[in-house]
């Protein structure tokens, strides 16, 4: 297999594992996505989420209905624009994120801690910005 495979397979299996520990919030993978993305960058229209999942307005409409009808998100209209509006954290979005991270942090600090050693886990350390980069991603 080449390098790109091998990171490629070894990513997903980290990523699988990584939902694997998710608070039991009863949320969809797209509905945590959306949450913690607005958590990094802050409020964003239907259309920027839209373009950061790569999808159609339209098909986030149910995931960004529903966390708003559980209070985890809300809508606001643009300040200069009225037709536009934004989707915000709430508060009680914010804990469900924070807590949330907080449980898959514990995961991955306990299982670097049991199978990797300390050389390992430097390894790691250095990569996260590589990663990062490769990933032209806001980070997680």
């Amino acid at each position: 297999m080449s390098d790109s495979t091998d990171l490629r397979i070894a990513v997903n299996a980290l990523n699988r594992e990584l939902r694997s520990h998710r608070s039991p919030a009863g949320l969809t993978q797209t509905q945590y996505t959306i949450l913690g993305y607005l958590d990094r960058v802050g409020p964003a229209t239907p259309a920027r989420l839209a373009e950061y999942f790569r999808v159609k307005g339209q098909s986030l409409t149910l995931s960004v209905n529903t966390l708003t009808e559980r209070g985890l998100v809300s809508r606001r209209q643009d300040d200069v624009d009225r037709r536009r509006q934004f989707v915000e954290l709430t508060d009680a979005g914010r804990v469900l994120v924070d807590e949330d991270r907080a449980v898959r942090d514990v995961w991955l600090e306990t299982a670097m801690a049991e199978r990797l050693t300390e050389l390992e886990r430097g390894v790691l350390r250095l990569a996260v910005p590589v990663l990062l980069t490769l990933a032209g991603d806001v980070g997680a």
